[in-house]
Parts: C-alpha cells; sequence; structure tokens
C-alpha cells in the first residue's frame, strides 16, 4: 500500500505531465588504442527536442518497426517490445547516419554496394525484404531505460541499446537532423561538456558517465547480457545556486523533489541555509540548525508540523542556538503545542527547554529519557515519556495532523521515529539519514537492535503505505522502503568485512580491523567509522558470527 501525500497539502496546483512517446536510441561502440569510444551526432539548431546538443542516433519508433519482426534475427525470449524497440534504432542510425546493423540472410556481411544500393529517404524494412536482409537486432543489447522529465513538453519513453559498429562501415549524417558525426571516448566527451564545446543533454551526460567505466565493447556488451536496463529514471529538476539541476533516483535531492513536486514542476529550492524555513507541504517546514559538521552534514533538520487551524508540533529542536530557536518559534507564528525529540544527543534534544521557554503556553517536551549508558552531554528529561504506538494529534476546522510514535533503538537507546499517518510520511531521526550511514556508539548505540529497528520501520512502510522519509540529516528521501532495504543490506555487508578482517586478523585491535574493514573510506574517517565497528564486533562476538 502506498498513501499519497493528501492533495490539500501540496504547495503547488498539480498539472499532467506530457504523455511520453515510444522511442529507441542506441549507442554505436567501438574499441581503439585509446578506449572505448562512442558515436554522437550534432542534432539540428531547429530540432524540437535537444536543439543543438550532441546525442546518440535514435528516434521515435513507428508502426513499420513493429510489423518488421519477420526481418530481424532476435536472441530467444526477447519480448516483442524490445524487438521492436531495436528495429527502431537500427532503422534510425541508418537513415541518420547511413549505418546498418545487418546481413544477408546467408550470413554475409554487407559490402559497400549494399549500403549504396539503399535509399535513406525510402520506406527501411520493404528495402531490406526486397535485398533479403536481415537486420541484426541479435547484436542489439539494452543498456538503460530513461524516461524524459515530468516538467518537459516533449517527453520520451526510450530505451537506449548498445552495439558493435559494424566492421567496414562509416557515418555519414543526414544533414537534416544530424551532423557533425564524431567518434569520441566517454571521458573525452564529459570534458568538453565541461569546457562549454560539447553541449549534452542530462540523459546522454548520466550514460557517458556509467558508460566511462568500461574498458571495451566487450566488457559493455556482458554487462548487458541479462537482458534488464542496468538503470531506469525519469529525472527531476530542481534549484541549486539559482540554476535548475537535475537528478536521477540515486541522487540525494530526488525525494525531496518528489516530495514537493510530485508533477515534476521546477519550483524547489535545494540550497541549504538556516536562516529561513523550507516549506515542504503546507503542513510541514523544515527548519536546519546552523551547525553543519561531519557529524551533521549540512545540519540538524528541524521539522514543524501542522497549519494555522490545528496548532503546531516541533520536532528535534536541535542543538541550544537561541536563533535557532526563535526561528521554529516564528515558523509556528508562537502556536507550539507539543515538543518531540527523537533521542536526546547533543545536536536533538537541547533546544527543547529554551524553546519551550519562548512560547506562552509552554508546550510539553516529549520523547523518551536518556538511559543510563547514555554519554553526560546526552542527558534527557522530557515532561512527559511517550508511549511506543501511542499517537501524537492536531486538529482544527476538520483538518487532521496524526504523528505515531514507534521505538527504534539502536542509534540511541531512547530513539524514536513518527509516521505521520495522513501524508504517509516517517520521521526518522538519525536512524535513517540521506548522503551517510548513521553511527551506532556502545554503549548506548547498539548494532542489532539498531539492525531490528530498520526491520520495524520497513514493516511500517508497508503498514502506513510511507513513501518518504524526513531525516534529521540532509534532504527527504523518496522509495522508503527501498531506502531502508539498501541501508540494511550496506549494514550486513560491512559486517561481513569485519568478520573477514576478524578472521584474517583473530588477535587484531579495532585500529586492526577498521583499516581492513573499511578501506574504501578515507582514513580521516577511521576514527569514526571505529565507533560503529565496534557494535558490530559485539554483535558478532554475541552471534557468534566469526567463527
Amino acid at each position: 500500500m502506498v498513501r499519497m501525500v493528501r492533495a490539500t497539502q501540496l504547495l503547488h496546483p498539480q498539472r499532467e505531465p506530457a504523455v511520453p512517446r515510444p522511442a529507441a536510441t542506441v549507442l554505436l561502440l567501438r574499441d581503439t588504442a585509446a578506449g572505448l569510444e562512442v558515436l554522437m551526432t550534432r542534432r539540428s539548431a531547429t530540432a524540437s527536442f535537444a536543439p543543438g546538443a550532441y546525442v546518440f542516433p535514435g528516434g521515435g519508433i513507428d508502426a513499420a518497426d513493429a510489423a518488421a519482426h519477420d526481418l530481424a534475427a532476435h536472441r530467444p525470449g526477447l519480448q516483442a517490445l524490445q524487438l521492436t524497440q531495436a528495429i527502431a534504432a537500427i532503422r534510425e542510425s541508418f537513415e541518420e547516419l547511413g549505418i546498418l546493423l545487418a546481413r544477408h540472410r546467408d550470413g554475409r556481411p554487407l559490402a559497400a554496394a549494399d549500403l549504396a544500393a539503399l535509399d535513406r529517404r525510402a520506406p527501411f524494412a520493404a528495402q531490406c525484404r526486397e535485398r533479403g536482409l536481415v537486420l541484426a537486432a541479435d547484436q542489439v543489447f539494452l543498456l538503460a531505460h530513461w524516461i524524459t522529465d515530468r516538467d518537459l513538453p516533449r517527453r520520451f519513453d526510450v530505451p537506449f541499446l548498445v552495439a558493435r559498429m559494424p566492421h567496414g562501415q562509416a557515418p555519414v549524417a543526414d544533414e537534416a537532423e544530424q551532423f557533425e558525426p564524431v567518434w569520441v571516448r566517454p571521458a573525452e566527451a564529459l570534458a568538453r561538456h565541461r569546457d562549454g564545446r560539447f553541449f549534452m543533454i542530462f540523459p546522454t551526460i548520466r550514460t557517458l558517465e556509467r558508460l566511462e567505466k568500461y574498458a571495451d565493447v566487450d566488457a559493455v556488451l556482458a554487462a548487458c547480457a541479462g537482458e534488464q536496463p542496468l538503470w531506469t529514471s525519469c529525472p527531476r529538476a530542481g534549484y541549486v545556486q539559482g540554476a535548475e539541476a537535475r537528478f536521477m533516483e540515486h541522487e540525494m535531492p530526488y525525494g525531496e523533489l518528489a516530495l514537493v513536486s510530485p508533477d515534476g514542476q521546477i519550483v524547489h529550492r535545494l540550497d541549504w541555509q538556516a536562516e529561513q524555513p523550507v516549506q515542504l507541504l503546507k503542513n510541514l517546514a523544515r527548519l536546519t540548525a546552523s551547525n553543519p559538521g561531519v557529524m551533521t552534514g549540512p545540519g540538524t533538520n528541524s521539522y514543524v508540523v501542522g497549519d494555522p487551524d490545528t496548532g503546531y508540533i516541533v520536532i528535534d529542536p536541535g542543538p541550544d542556538d537561541p536563533a535557532h530557536q526563535e526561528r521554529l518559534w516564528r515558523a509556528a507564528n508562537g502556536d507550539i503545542r507539543m515538543i518531540v525529540c527523537t533521542h536526546s544527543h547533543a545536536d536533538h534534544s537541547p533546544g527543547a527547554r529554551p524553546l519551550q521557554a519562548l512560547c506562552r503556553h509552554q508546550p510539553p517536551i516529549l520523547g523518551l529519557p536518556s538511559a543510563p549508558t547514555a554519554r553526560p552531554a546526552s542527558a534527557f528529561t522530557p515532561d512527559r515519556a511517550l508511549a511506543d504506538g501511542e499517537v501524537l494529534a492536531l486538529a482544527g476546522h476538520g483538518r487532521t495532523h496524526s504523528l505515531k510514535v514507534l521505538h527504534t533503538p539502536g542509534h540511541a537507546a531512547n530513539h524514536l521515529c513518527l509516521v505521520l499517518l495522513e501524508d504517509g510520511l516517517l520521521f526518522s531521526g538519525d536512524h535513517v539519514l540521506n548522503g551517510s550511514t548513521t553511527v551506532v556508539d556502545p554503549p548506548d548505540g547498539d548494532m542489532t537492535a539498531y539492525l531490528e529497528s530498520l526491520d520495524r520501520l520497513s514493516a511500517a512502510c508497508e503498514e502506513f503505505g510511507i513513501e518518504f522519509i524526513l531525516p534529521a540529516h540532509g534532504h527527504a528521501l523518496g522509495f522508503a522502503r527501498q531506502a531502508i532495504a539498501t541501508l540494511k543490506a550496506h549494514r550486513l555487508q560491512r559486517e561481513a568485512k569485519i568478520v573477514a578482517a576478524m578472521r584474517q586478523r583473530p588477535h587484531g585491535t579495532l585500529e586492526d580491523w577498521v583499516e581492513l574493514a573499511y578501506a574504501d573510506v578515507p582514513p580521516r574517517m577511521w576514527p569514526v567509522a571505529q565507533r560503529s565497528l565496534l557494535a558490530h564486533v559485539q554483535r558478532i562476538e554475541a552471534l557468534q558470527l566469526a567463527g
């Protein structure tokens, strides 16, 4: 079940994005002494889509492509749609660049005379059928699946296919839609783009960034052998330093853009600042404390939930920073009904008492008291301890905002999360972050409890239809269950590295093991990583995982 954010809480009127048109693109690849190269061309400056951009050959799928299956050799099990897409890509590469991925029915490769006999402006399939040619769809593989961004007026649903450049052929642009065919290494194309000499659109850039890591054509084709796209993306855009910036699903701002602007309109500013509240929904604002750092990222997020008719709940009032508490008070127009601390760490709870003192009616401070295992700087006593499963509700003028409490020990013994039930939002405190993994620091932190709490949050996502996570550090996260699953998998993968390190150096110290298990982390971060490593070691020893 997915519970959508209430339409009444969205900040911007929604409009239906343009329907994507089916299309296909092919990356023609070749090996050179300098490395892998891809064929690109420049689109006409008057083109209706991506004018002047360097692109891979391709275009729309038409009815004739679906009717030409009998002309194409294909791999067993290839679905009809995939075959149509491959045929469309082959046709487009011929019409635009004069390159034909085909052979004679007896297996002979095409000769120059065969290509010369074909008219790039005449019906494609009829010519191939007349000359007994077989389209080499069996040599075309699926690399990626792109869907044009929701904000654009012309949209395409397009597989990015890959194929080896046929031997003995040379590209010749049609000089109508495409110009200046060029063979280029992915890294070179990206460098030219950065220098302003090779304009490319977002999907092209991101595809070249992925392609850059492959040494040769065989490596690319081997990666595509599973017949599934290596990635699928419908990007989203927001503003960074006043300029439009686009992001794929795995990138940190994507979830926040989906939350604020589901239909893809470019309306949201992603820059971090501590002076003004960032309105995410009508009933949700974020204020980030001015405490950026290695452990806090851009700063600690405080959230203000509610509206003028219901009053407000403040989640995580932050460090003891009078300016931050005053901004929270002003964001709620002074009408704060409750203050909730997800846990007692020094960047989350010390602001509770000063914020309470600003309020005329002294709202209760809620949370869980710090455990005896907490460090002195994390001492915290709420006015009332929250019960697991209880619901904190704001109501007024027919609207309700209900926060359900979930006890989630692990990062801290007194950690809790909150679910905004009406909108399917999870306030995760430090249990789930955006852009980093949280530190689990014994004795107050416990790795087994942390992993079990992740399981509980995953179950809550299913039960309450949670799609978005609001962390205490970083932008909002989308794909909530996937994010939690990825986080758990990462922790268990790290644990496997720690087990291997312990077996390799059975009499080693934490310093010995962190060097092996966190080799992919900059050494400057090892002292911090060592705290979570200790939590893993305690779990490994308790469960006898190291053997």
